[in-house]
């Protein structure tokens, strides 16, 4: 039998938490529960105590995916289940989420639904992010970014020094899965209404949304996002050759600048490409 682990990040969530756990602990009463506390200046310590619960706590915040990673450490589980500590996820979902799990693959993760996500902006970020890494990978990906997953200790732990400390850990953990082929599976879930405030800004957290089409290519193939660039930046390039050359029969700096980029793009995907490789190498031999 697989000892099983829930993870539980937290940045003051304490009223969240303390409906949450009673029902956790309910519902899986043999199973290890740990809240990762991440600098949180309210009750949480107190009510993970109260719950019997093990509350592991920073002493300031170092973000959402440091949190993932100071957990998954110390997680004793064979299993490791990811959900937030703010009451959006529903732990009826755990079992269904187990139960792909046994069907053979190493990740499951809770997709939610149009009606679960938190406004119309990020409902349209994370199908871009779906269909981008769904190019990518050649496999259906339905919630890219989804913080509610199950994965088999021993698979997660391997890309644990990929993981960034802020909020992306999910992308990376689901494009390192497949890059390393291994089987990644989703189950439908609705998500409720999270208690208190998103600690996720848009202004400043706004690039970082951006930086994350970047890293879905340079984390499983940096080519395929290069190579279509370089590609562009040549088209451009040649298409104004000719344009001055039947204009005014000459080669511009123009041309020269957009074929030069073409080749350093090319150049800089390829290096890319073969860091990947080496980064993954890494994570083989572990």
């Amino acid at each position: 039998m697989n000892r099983l682990s829930i993870i539980l990040p937290a940045k003051n969530e304490a009223p969240a938490l303390n409906a949450l756990l009673p029902r956790l602990r309910a519902a899986h009463p043999d199973a290890e529960i740990i809240v990762v506390d991440d600098g949180s200046t309210d009750d949480t310590r107190s009510i993970c105590s109260n719950s019997g619960v093990e509350c592991l706590s920073s002493p300031y915040s170092m973000g959402n995916g440091a949190a993932i990673k100071r957990g998954a450490r110390a997680a004793t589980g064979d299993i490791l289940v990811f959900m937030d500590g703010d009451g959006q996820h529903d732990p009826g979902d755990i079992a269904r989420l187990l139960a792909k799990l046994d069907e053979g693959y190493d990740m499951v993760v809770g997709a939610r639904d149009w009606g679960s996500q938190a406004g119309v902006g990020r409902g349209l970020a994370n199908t871009l992010y779906n269909w981008l890494a769904t190019r990518m990978t050649g496999h259906p990906v339905l919630d890219l970014t989804s913080g509610f997953r199950a994965v088999r200790a021993n698979k997660f732990r391997e890309f644990l020094h990929l993981l960034p400390n802020g909020f992306s850990y999910p992308t990376t953990s689901t494009m390192a899965f497949f890059r390393s082929a291994y089987p990644v599976a989703y189950v439908p879930i609705k998500a409720g209404q999270r208690v208190g405030k998103s600690h996720i800004k848009p202004l400043r957290d706004g690039i970082r949304f951006l930086l994350i089409i970047f890293k879905i290519a340079t984390l499983y193939s940096p080519l395929k996002l290069f190579v279509p660039t370089s590609v562009m930046f040549f088209l451009l390039g040649l298409a104004y050759y000719v344009y001055t050359f039947v204009t005014v029969h000459r080669l511009t700096n123009m041309s020269a600048l957009l074929l030069s980029a073409s080749v350093i793009v090319f150049l800089i995907g390829l290096i890319s490409e073969q860091i990947t490789s080496l980064i993954y190498s890494k994570s083989d031999h572990n």
